[in-house]
């Protein structure tokens, strides 16, 4: 399996408003712990180490190849 790259949010714009919401009075630290947590659980979601791993590659490559 690789990592998909196309659209696959049902409401995009309302899934960013919830995550903005999310961040709302949070620290810059607070903030950055509730990032690394939710990349934790929806790691743990994926479960596959090579689709984890090919979308390490794909996010260091930068925003350009994403």
């Amino acid at each position: 399996m690789s990592v998909m790259r196309e659209p696959n949010i049902d409401d995009p714009d309302g899934f960013y408003q919830e995550l903005l919401t999310a961040h709302n009075g949070l620290s810059k630290a607070d903030s950055d712990a509730l990032n690394a947590r939710l990349i934790l659980v929806l790691a743990n979601h994926i479960g596959d180490r090579a689709v984890l791993r090919a979308a390490l590659a794909l996010a260091q490559s930068g925003p350009s190849e994403t």
